[in-house]
């Protein structure tokens, strides 16, 4: 049976930073290699709606956390500063304690350093300033900071919100979701597109 990996939804989530991440964990690279199962979880079972309008019924809340879970992926938006938010903070530092992915983009990974899980471990957010700024004084890993769309540190993943993609493969590298040659082609087959990677391998793409 696959591992599940919860998402973790807000209301105005970036549905987009999502978009590459969960059929590549739920689908797999190809078909037969998923080793995941994509979950949803929000604060409440209430739809949550996202900033492009679309509406998700999460599988659990916080009362319906399944115990035996292999990660969160904190989906970025414009909620991640609200009070709601601050009721994931016992899951999310549960997580980290027993090492489990944890892995934020956009404003979810400053909701990660505001809380002082980014001190000591590499990590990138939607820059420094910006971090720094709405992070507040829990926040001293600059040491730590690295500028570039995203950033994994042993079971922590973080990324600025144009980072999506490199998110997504620093995620399936971190939960070791398939080879290594399998996560890079994922990657260049959406960085890149179908016509260059026709021309790489000379129209034998298929």
């Amino acid at each position: 049976m696959n591992k599940e990996i919860l998402f973790v939804l807000l209301d105005e989530f970036a549905e987009w930073e999502s978009a590459f991440i969960a059929p590549l964990l739920n689908f797999g690279t190809a078909p037969g290699r998923a080793r995941y199962t994509v979950k949803t979880l929000s604060v409440t079972r209430n739809p949550v709606v996202s900033i492009g309008g679309f509406r998700v019924l999460p599988d659990y809340d916080l009362q319906s956390v399944p115990g035996e879970y292999a990660g969160l992926i904190l989906i970025g938006g414009m909620r991640w500063f609200a009070p709601e938010a601050q009721q994931l903070v016992p899951l999310v530092q549960d997580a980290i304690d027993k090492k489990k992915l944890v892995a934020g983009i956009c404003n979810a990974s400053v909701f990660m350093g505001m809380h002082g899980w980014l001190n000591r471990v590499k990590h990138t957010s939607n820059t420094l300033e910006y971090l720094k700024k709405q992070a507040g004084s829990r926040y001293d890993g600059e040491a730590y900071y690295v500028n570039e769309q995203a950033a994994r540190d042993g079971h922590i993943v973080t990324a600025n919100g144009s980072g999506y993609l490199e998110f997504c493969r620093e995620v399936l590298y971190a939960l070791e979701a398939d080879t290594p040659e399998k996560i890079e082609e994922s990657y260049r087959f959406y960085k890149t597109g179908l016509c260059e990677l026709i021309k790489v391998h000379d129209k034998n793409y298929f």
